[in-house]
Formats: structure tokens, C-alpha cells, sequence
């Protein structure tokens, strides 16, 4: 059976999971990173650093692939694989801001978010919004 864009959504949008991002450095190394995630408007969407390893690959090789599994099935599934193509995205800053502060309540409490670190996370001048936009989304 072929699952549905709804089975598809509902399970990204299960809070708490983790993403596994792939990327690929110059010299063709694969990289790959578990990442708090996003997924809103068909696209996934992952808060980062200018200075992390995953976003200067990206800066040269903007292919990438996520990953979401579980053990026991959700909505039918067990993981969705998305390959697609990252935009990395630093103005307007309110909304770099506000996307980032949305990727974090999936993962953090009010009051976890509300803390010094997170906040300092999102107010960082060196954040960013990984935004994939799928090429190929397969589920099982």
C-alpha cells in the first residue's frame, strides 16, 4: 500500500522526533547529523548555525536527504525519506526568528523554551533556517 500525503504529515508532525540530515562535504564525505525539524508547507525546515559542518556543506552542495524512523509504526509508518534541495535562509530576521521558535516547540516546553539558552539560540546572529524543499519523498 502506498501511504497517503496525510499519513505522510501526520507522522512528520508527530512532536519529538528526531530528522537524520545527510550532506556531502567537497571532497564527496558523507556527513550525516540527527536535527530538530519542522514540517510546514511541504517543506522541512531545521534551525541552525553559519559555522556548523552540515551548513557549510550545504553552502556548496545544497543536495541533501533527511531521514525520520521509529520502531513502532505511526499513522502505518515507520520512517519517511525526503532527498531534496536546501535554501539557506538568514532575512528577514523576525522571520528566521519566529520559524526557529517554531521548529523548537515541537522539542522544548514553554518554560524550557523560555529559558536563557534557547532564547540566546534564537537570537543568535548566527542563525539560520535550513529550508528543504523535497525532491522525492518516500515513505514505508
Amino acid at each position: 500500500m502506498t501511504p497517503t500525503q496525510a499519513q505522510i504529515d501526520s507522522f512528520l508532525a508527530t512532536p519529538g522526533l528526531l530528522g537524520r540530515l545527510a550532506t556531502v562535504s567537497a571532497d564527496g564525505a558523507p556527513h550525516v547529523v540527527p536535527v530538530w525539524y519542522l514540517w510546514e508547507e511541504n517543506c522541512l525546515w531545521i534551525h541552525s548555525f553559519a559555522s556548523t559542518r552540515k551548513v557549510r556543506h550545504l553552502r556548496k552542495r545544497p543536495a541533501c536527504a533527511l531521514v525520520v524512523d521509529v520502531a513502532d509504526k505511526i499513522e502505518g509508518l515507520t520512517a519517511v525519506l525526503i532527498e531534496g534541495q536546501a535554501d539557506l535562509i538568514t532575512a528577514p530576521r523576525p522571520e528566521v526568528r519566529a520559524r526557529a521558535e517554531r521548529v523548537y516547540r515541537r522539542y522544548l516546553s514553554p518554560d524550557e523554551l523560555a529559558k536563557p539558552d534557547p532564547q540566546s539560540w534564537l537570537d543568535s546572529e548566527e542563525g539560520l533556517i535550513v529550508k528543504i524543499t523535497p525532491r522525492q519523498i518516500i515513505a514505508w
